[in-house]
């Protein structure tokens, strides 16, 4: 990367690059290693633990949180390079400087609609990295792209609210470490404004009523790095009426405010992950050998490379603009630009990633290389936080509007 970034942020660019050569490259293989020794699956590698703290001595911590109070008060534009630094050990890197979603949304949100009480309860634990949580929106009952489907119920009972639902890929909720969901669920399901049927309360995972059914697998894969994606069960699960989130009714309002950071973290991480594909892919051409010569010389690869790179390029100078209309106009004055990022870059990616994997024939498939996983990361993205279809439908409307 060329641009020249702020003081500051070059600095801690140049931190987390040494951070990353010294720290996490190395881990990666050890948290294999020690979580195949491990009691649950869902346990913590101690080694995780131990890039924590070197972390949070380095200062390489909250680096997400613009609000200087709680977090490191980087604007998006100087997050962004150091997410994308992040991405090129995804199952690490972020947990390591407590920059993992979705614990990253979950503090963004109590940090900004919570209580006084909710925020010392949940939120200073979580900027310690000392609990998990997860974010309780999805259900597998209803197409959840559109959120006004939403069925779980959140009923009044005097000081208590009784929440009744099912939810799934629940991120976060296999961790032994998660404390806390945030449920999205209707307070007002015959409300006349479908926007304002819904709700956030805070429900700490052992309240009576709570399942955690069953780990659920992404291209086969179980995730631990994140702390897995659940199915869970509200069963008539109580909890004061102090653990609403903001206001009733505010809970699409809230999903928004959480969402669009979030897609913007997700897509400067892609990049980052694009980069070690590139990395992986020139590594192995030059290695290897088919035909006679290094597949190094060999015109498809180079075909694959060179428009790995013009890609990267291109995505990521819309990313840095995204990330500065959110500085400067705000994320609702970002939207168009915030959709276009969330549906180009998991797409070219994805591509990026099946070359990668292509290029290193078996192998890229295995677990020898990280590139099957990352695939499998990337591809997810396409249906997170919104699938493709539903931000190119509000895009092209926006587009269109301006010609009606």
């Amino acid at each position: 990367m060329d641009f020249a970034f702020d003081a500051r942020t070059e600095e801690l660019r140049g931190k987390l690059l040494a951070f990353m050569d010294a720290y996490v490259y190395p881990a990666e293989p050890v948290a294999e290693e020690q979580r195949a020794r491990l009691a649950s699956p869902w346990d913590t590698p101690a080694v995780v633990e131990d890039l924590k703290a070197e972390a949070r001595r380095q200062g390489l911590w909250n680096l997400f949180l613009p609000d200087a109070e709680h977090g490191a008060g980087l604007t998006n534009l100087q997050y962004a390079p150091l997410a994308e630094i992040t991405g090129r050990s995804p199952h690490l890197a972020p947990t390591a400087l407590n920059c993992a979603a979705p614990d990253t949304g979950n503090m963004e949100v109590l940090a900004q609609f919570g209580t006084a009480e909710q925020r010392k309860r949940w939120l200073a634990p979580l900027l310690a990295g000392e609990i998990r949580s997860a974010f309780a929106m999805t259900e597998p009952e209803v197409a959840s792209s559109d959120a006004t489907n939403i069925t779980t119920h959140i009923r009044r009972d005097g000081d208590e609210y009784v929440i009744t639902g099912r939810k799934w890929y629940i991120s976060g909720a296999m961790n032994p470490r998660c404390e806390v969901f945030i449920v999205m669920g209707k307070t007002d399901p015959e409300g006349p404004d479908i926007r304002r049927q819904q709700s956030m309360v805070l429900v700490p995972r052992d309240t009576p009523g709570v399942e955690v059914r069953r780990a659920m697998t992404v291209y086969g894969y179980e995730d631990h790095s994140h702390g897995g994606h659940a199915e869970v069960v509200f069963d008539h699960a109580r909890v004061p009426v102090t653990h609403l989130v903001g206001e009733e009714g505010g809970g699409f309002a809230i999903a928004q405010a959480r969402l669009g950071p979030g897609r913007i973290h997700h897509c400067m991480r892609l990049i980052g992950m694009a980069e070690r594909a590139i990395e992986l892919m020139c590594r192995r051409a030059v290695d290897r050998t088919a035909f006679g010569k290094p597949l190094a010389r060999q015109g498809v690869v180079q075909q694959w490379i060179a428009d790995a790179r013009v890609t990267v390029e291109q995505l990521r100078l819309l990313v840095l603009k995204t990330a500065w209309l959110m500085d400067t106009v705000g994320n609702k004055g970002a939207h168009t630009e915030i959709q276009a990022i969330k549906i180009a870059t998991p797409r070219a990616v994805v591509d990026i990633l099946d070359h990668a994997v292509q290029l290193h024939g078996a192998g890229g498939v295995s677990q020898d290389f990280p590139l099957a996983e990352l695939w499998a990361a990337a591809r997810t993205l396409r249906l997170a936080d919104g699938p493709d279809e539903v931000h190119q439908r509000s895009l092209a409307r926006r587009e269109l509007k301006r010609f009606a």
